[in-house]
């Protein structure tokens, strides 16, 4: 089955931008074209693409053929750049799915290498990442997950370090007598999401035990540093965002001999590795610099 370029363009750029007329002002056509190519395309297909709402969002069906036709933009450029080098041409598309830490701590600098190329990040926890390549809507993900999801190839990265942190005042209030079961039973903790496990991971691990304490919910990587040095909780920091806290002593480690090492994976999609092997690349180079060996990680 071949497909209209035109078409895609204009499932694309409806699930880009959110509605048909910012489609049809993106592509310099009226919003009746839009329309008429996205009936046209959902036709052809045989179902609905496109859920019609205050933004549009593409439906199971739209998402993939609207990442089909990222990938098929993104593998034309990457010819062309070497067919024509001097046409200068709309740089393409390419979605990832990356955890939040490691979009603060160290993923940008390796996006940062790739010229000619526009990003759109999804932000998702590292152990859920790999759902998106599995409904089709990235390309690329960092994820926790070794195993390479069907039609994907995953290669390791290494390992982000966590490190449990409160500030000084904090642990004067909470641990006085020390980190124990029953203190971290009743010390407000920070999670980032209802995804997020670290906390609960780091406590079975340093207690053997399995302990539910009241919870602060920030979906924020920054904010949990505020909010650590603010008093309001403790919570696994990445070593990168604290190491200096540490060292100034404004923010303390909760058991300085137990971090946490999240291993990490980079999944590409098999048929785009050749046309992303440059990212690919630089971000296995940013890694490098910035993770731990993961020799030592968690197993996950």
């Amino acid at each position: 089955m071949s497909l209209d370029t035109g078409h895609l363009s204009a499932l694309s750029a409806i699930v880009r931008y959110g509605s048909f007329d910012a489609a049809a002002a993106h592509l310099g056509v009226t919003p009746s074209a839009i329309s008429q190519r996205i009936k046209a395309l959902e036709e052809r297909m045989g179902t609905a693409l496109v859920y019609r709402g205050q933004p549009c969002t593409p439906t199971d069906a739209g998402t993939r053929l609207a990442r089909h036709a990222d990938d098929v933009a993104l593998m034309e450029a990457h010819v062309l750049r070497h067919l024509r080098p001097d046409e200068d041409a709309t740089p393409p598309r390419l979605r990832i799915a990356v955890n939040a830490d490691s979009l603060a701590t160290w993923f940008v600098g390796g996006l940062a290498e790739i010229e000619g190329l526009l990003f759109d990040l999804v932000i998702d926890d590292q152990d859920t990442s790999t759902d998106w390549l599995l409904r089709g809507a990235v390309s690329a993900a960092v994820t926790a997950q070794g195993q390479a999801v069907s039609g994907c190839l995953s290669k390791p990265l290494g390992a982000l370090r966590y490190i449990a942190t409160a500030s000084p005042a904090f642990m004067e209030q909470w641990f006085q007598d020390g980190v124990t079961p029953a203190n971290l039973a009743r010390a407000p903790m920070m999670t980032f999401n209802a995804k997020d496990k670290l906390q609960h991971r780091w406590i079975t691990r340093v207690t053997g035990e399995r302990l539910m304490p009241p919870a602060h919910q920030l979906p924020s990587t920054h904010a949990f540093v505020d909010a650590a040095l603010a008093g309001l909780g403790w919570g696994m920091n990445p070593l990168p965002l604290v190491a200096g806290h540490l060292e100034r002593g404004t923010l303390r480690a909760l058991v300085p001999e137990n971090p946490l090492d999240i291993e990490l994976y980079w999944q590409t999609s098999r048929l785009m590795a050749p046309t992303l092997e440059p990212l690919s690349r630089a971000i296995k180079q940013q890694a490098r610099r910035h993770l731990v060996n993961s020799s030592h990680a968690s197993v996950k």
